[in-house]
């Protein structure tokens, strides 16, 4: 039997990691190394179709599972198709129960389509996939902070951008504009296969126009916490570093960090202890174990209190060193 276990990133924004076991036509996936969902698809379906041709197909939810609860399995329909991806569903559920304590798995998204700025480096990751037939071209080339932002982050770099930060998403939607106006008023995306080594294959893209798709860019041109940090002036610079400060939850799903940068992510993660709830167990390594021990503390408090007092108005611990009142 052969049996798949990989990670793959949710994107535009980053915002966490789908762990995934996969067996035939079944996959087993979870976002946060607890609760687990099995679907089967009818693969049968598509015996006889010429490989380049797509096809959707109907499936099933086998079932959910976490250690605590146990399986629950989902509707049962009397069909030789559905006895068929039984079967594929079981073989999946019971090598899960092998492997569920050994998260997180291994990224294997390798292919990433990449917003362009006007000089056509990468600016801003929009999406991944595991091979290159799964991605899809077609798509609106805008980067987004996600809902997730416009309710939570703010930034000390507001004020000198004249953003009304007490505005709902105000601070969210210019850094989103910023990006697009980076991007110019005809934006390109490329589509890369990361190497090993970091660096990447150009493939295809979209509105390249005189950039060779093909072309190969060394690991030092991809922005490694999936947004560009260089090209900017010192306010834009603090205001895209606090972004990804506010992100430092779902940044410590990366596997390519060193202990100095996981161990500042940490600090700065601290202030979302709900979002270390949620995360922790599918992080790679922990450089503080006080800082994480003590988040899901916090956490365990909030998410006794009313729905309305759990939400996390966010600041990076940095500024909230220095201006304590802005925690208030």
């Amino acid at each position: 039997m052969s049996f798949e276990c990989y990670s793959q990133r949710m994107l535009n924004p980053f915002r966490g990691s789908m762990n995934c076991l996969r067996y035939r036509s079944a996959d087993a996936v979870t976002a946060d190394g607890v609760h687990w969902d099995i679907y089967v698809s009818n693969d049968g379906l598509l015996e006889g179709l010429p490989e380049t041709r797509k096809g959707q197909v109907s499936d099933i939810r086998f079932g959910s599972w976490s250690k605590q609860q146990g399986l629950r399995r989902g509707p049962i329909f009397p069909s030789d198709d559905f006895l068929r991806m039984e079967a594929i569903g079981v073989c999946a559920y019971e090598h899960l129960l092998e492997v569920h304590d050994r998260l997180p798995f291994p990224f294997r998204d390798v292919y990433e389509l990449w917003l362009l700025d006007s000089a056509r480096r990468p600016l801003a990751l929009l999406d991944s996939t595991l091979s290159q037939p799964e991605m899809s071209l077609s798509k609106p080339l805008r980067w987004s902070p996600g809902q997730n932002c416009r309710q939570t982050f703010t930034s000390m770099a507001a004020e000198s951008l004249h953003i009304d930060h007490r505005q709902p998403g105000a601070v969210a939607d210019y850094l989103s504009a910023y990006v697009s106006r980076l991007a110019g008023s005809n934006p390109a995306a490329q589509l890369f296969r990361r190497n090993p080594d970091g660096s990447g294959q150009g493939l295809d893209g979209i509105n390249l126009a005189d950039t060779p798709p093909s072309r190969e860019l060394g690991r030092e041109q991809f922005p490694v916490a999936f947004i560009d940090l260089q090209q900017h002036d010192a306010t834009h610079h603090q205001l895209i570093q606090d972004f990804i400060r506010w992100q430092a939850p779902w940044q410590l799903l990366r596997h390519d960090l060193d202990a100095d940068a996981r161990g500042e992510l940490e600090r700065h993660a601290s202030v979302q202890p709900l979002k270390i709830a949620h995360q922790y167990r599918l992080y790679p390594e922990i450089i503080d174990r006080s800082i994480i021990d003590a988040a899901r503390v916090e956490a365990r408090l909030r998410e006794a209190m009313p729905v309305k007092q759990q939400k996390e108005k966010v600041m990076s611990t940095f500024y909230i060193e220095l201006s304590p009142e802005v925690a208030d």
